[in-house]
């Protein structure tokens, strides 16, 4: 059983990366981003107060982000793993999601870091911006506002993960095969004891 946090600002490859490794590894990906999209294509109240958020490149507060994760940990009591993907983006959503897990018997395997410069940031967002036809990665000012708000808010994750001994940062530049083989690499030299629960 693994349970893995994929971490990187936006625009590191986390949605392409979580793709391969749900996969690989049999688990349920939870991408806050997906699943607050879906709220917001549906109408429903958390997603009209979510996109107001959003389209100013801000974070949606952590008991929102929080009751969604659980609801999903709720529907998926027999699962091999999960891979959160976008979440936890603040150190009390991470303090939160320990909690959840405590709950169900389970923990944090790794955070699994992908490293990225910034100006190559910019570049991905655009790029896609130009072919999803997402709002939030079109507009220039709003992706630098989406750096700035990660760089001061998300990054003391790394602190929080490090001193819990699950901090692992990968290279997030190359080709999407590239950075899946170090991803699997790394995962797999996890030791025994970090996959248990």
């Amino acid at each position: 059983m693994i349970n893995l946090v994929l971490f990187g600002p936006p625009g590191a490859g986390k949605g392409t990366q979580a793709a391969f490794l749900s996969r690989a590894y049999k688990l349920i990906h939870l991408s806050t981003g997906d699943i607050l999209r879906e709220e917001i294509a549906a109408d429903t109240p958390i997603g009209q107060t979510a996109k107001d958020i959003i389209c100013r490149g801000e974070l949606v507060p952590d008991s929102m982000v929080i009751d969604l994760i659980q609801e999903k940990l709720d529907k998926n009591p027999r699962a091999n793993g999960f891979l959160f993907d976008g979440f936890p983006r603040t150190v009390p959503q991470a303090e939160a999601l320990d909690t959840l897990l405590i709950h169900y018997g389970r923990s944090v395997s790794a955070m699994l870091s992908l490293e990225v410069e910034k100006e190559e940031l910019i570049a991905r967002l655009m790029n896609r911006g130009t072919t999803s036809g997402r709002d939030d990665d079109s507009n220039h000012s709003i992706i630098e506002n989406r750096i700035e708000i990660y760089n001061q808010k998300t990054a003391p994750l790394i602190s929080y993960y490090r001193n819990a001994g699950k901090y692992e940062s990968i290279n997030g530049t190359g080709t999407i095969e590239e950075i899946t083989s170090r991803l699997k690499a790394l995962i797999e030299k996890l030791p025994q004891d970090r996959k248990s629960r």
